[in-house]
């Protein structure tokens, strides 16, 4: 409706769509916009730039490239820029401001001349200010951004985690295979204690079997301890900082895209400037100046969302910074911790069964020589086969050594009952003798005979003990 229908415009497929906002002053007397445009070469104003944290960017309603047409109801067409602008202050309060609405496609301001200047500065980015002088090659005000330079300081940091992962994982692999070997070393241990027949010897292995495999619990705990470790640097190595990688390649990519804008509007500045220099007319000022106002939209929306990734990195890079001085610390206590358990473990286990000198049984019987038990080149334990042949003649051996031990330990019994029967029988034969011979004394029997199996008649009798004679003649002695 504020349109001049006269005036043939070229809108470049772009549309306007009126409207009016009443924005408030600050304590400057300002909205906080910037205008161009205007008589005498162009016959509209438009808004050139609406700055930050001010009465009209916190409505958020004027954009740049937006047409203005009227300052409280009052129509602003012929008007120069300066005109306008004294309009604007001199309202006292609030300010209503008519507009008409530029709607564009943003990608239409992505041109061919957008492109070029978007690769020059990425070329130019990591070059020295002679170098880019002696190419011809111009740097823009936001090159060595010290945020692009974390990148390599990141990578740096990248390269020290994935180095201390995979050390952390050797020393826990390596911990793991020595536990497994301390564990077949209980087992070898508690299996020749088993077998061993004096008990102190059996009591002394044992223990050190089972302070072994006390220490294949405490490998275990010490690689339960740490794996958790490795866990938080993978996710610190392989998500956190690739994730901020990614956001500073984002932002890298909108601020060369917002300083090519920013030069494409230079350009066009310049354009018009030195048109208006020699009194000529430019036609994209005469048709309305569409083309600046699409490049004046598309720089300000590369310029929002150059603030928000770079608020957004800044976060990113102080907490990354946080977790790499406060996470390597607390990683590197939790491992000297878990280590100093673990050696103080196994020294206590192995002190505390130190049982050694013992008296060992080496009879082939008891250690089974013949069995043989090895660790292969790989660090596995195995048992050779033994041929059944051999066991079987090592089991013959020993049958017949418990056949012959066990006939000894007959015939010993045999003779032990032996003596002890003729014992007995000698004893009983004295008794008889002397009830004998008190008997004759009594009776007074003086016939030379005597009961029973003594001397009769001055001979001896058949079946009668020299031995039991000389004491029974030395009890009638006695007696007599």
């Amino acid at each position: 409706m504020f349109l001049d229908s006269d005036i043939d415009e070229d809108r470049m497929g772009m549309t306007l769509q009126p409207g009016s906002v009443s924005i408030p002053k600050d304590n400057q007397n300002l909205i906080g916009i910037s205008i161009g445009g205007g008589a005498p070469l162009c016959p509209c104003l438009y808004i050139v730039q609406v700055f930050d944290n001010t009465p009209a960017f916190k409505s958020g309603v004027l954009e740049a490239g937006d047409e203005l047409v009227s300052v409280n109801s009052t129509c602003v067409k012929g008007k120069t820029k300066v005109e306008v602008a004294r309009m604007i202050q001199n309202v006292k309060g609030e300010v209503v401001i008519g507009y008409n609405k530029l709607s564009c496609d943003s990608s239409q301001g992505k041109s061919l001349d957008i492109v070029v200047k978007k690769i020059k500065h990425k070329i130019v980015e990591n070059m020295s200010g002679s170098t880019a002088d002696a190419l011809g090659l111009s740097r823009a005000i936001l090159c060595n951004d010290g945020l692009i330079k974390k990148m390599q300081d990141m990578h740096r940091i990248s390269v020290m985690y994935r180095g201390l992962m995979n050390h952390s994982k050797n020393l826990l692999r390596g911990y793991f295979q020595l536990s497994q070997a301390h564990r077949m070393l209980g087992d070898v241990f508690s299996e020749i204690g088993a077998k061993e027949c004096q008990w102190n010897a059996s009591e002394g292995f044992r223990k050190y079997g089972d302070a072994h495999r006390n220490m294949e619990k405490c490998g275990i705990r010490l690689v339960r301890t740490l794996k958790p470790m490795l866990s938080d640097l993978d996710t610190y190595l392989n998500k956190a900082i690739p994730d901020t990688n990614m956001t500073i390649r984002k932002y890298a990519d909108v601020k060369f895209e917002y300083l090519s804008f920013c030069l494409k509007v230079k350009e066009l500045d310049d354009e018009e400037y030195s048109y208006a220099s020699i009194g000529e007319s430019l036609y994209r000022v005469d048709t309305g100046n569409y083309e600046y106002r699409l490049v004046l939209r598309c720089r300000q929306e590369a310029r929002a969302r150059f603030a928000r990734l770079r608020a957004d990195v800044l976060e990113k890079i102080e907490l990354l910074d946080n977790k790499h001085v406060q996470d390597i610390v607390y990683q590197l206590q939790r491992f000297v911790a878990a280590m100093t358990r673990y050696n103080n473990d196994c020294r206590d286990q192995i002190a505390n069964s130190s049982v050694f000198p013992i008296e060992v049984d080496l009879l082939k019987s008891t250690l089974s020589a013949g069995k043989v038990n090895d660790f292969s080149e790989d660090g596995d334990y195995y048992e050779e086969p033994q041929d059944s042949t051999e066991n079987e003649d090592a089991y013959l051996d020993l049958d017949y050594s418990q056949q012959r031990t066990d006939a000894s330990f007959d015939r010993r019994l045999l003779e032990t009952s032996a003596f002890e029967a003729q014992g007995s029988e000698y004893f009983r034969g004295d008794v008889d003798l002397l009830g004998a011979e008190l008997m004759n004394l009594t009776t007074g029997n003086t016939n030379g005979h005597v009961q029973p199996g003594g001397i009769e008649n001055g001979r001896k009798r058949p079946g009668s003990n020299s031995a039991n004679e000389q004491r029974s003649f030395q009890t009638i002695n006695l007696l007599d």
